[in-house]
């Protein structure tokens, strides 16, 4: 899991970056960039998660 939120971050930023040259009106470029770094945070949460030690597990 720790690589596929790795790849969703990308994806949100260049949908974040599609949204500002597509969307020449402020409304839904800005309904865009937020779904955009969404779709970010949704990735680092993904990755952070799949680095995380499961409970009880101790360091080696």
């Amino acid at each position: 899991m720790k690589y596929a939120g790795l790849l969703v971050m990308p994806a949100g930023f260049f949908l974040a970056l599609a949204a500002l040259a597509l969307f020449p009106e402020p409304g839904p470029r800005a309904a865009f960039v937020l779904c955009g770094l969404a779709v970010e945070g949704m990735g680092l949460v993904v990755a952070v998660r799949g680095h995380m030690l499961p409970r009880g597990a101790s360091r080696p």
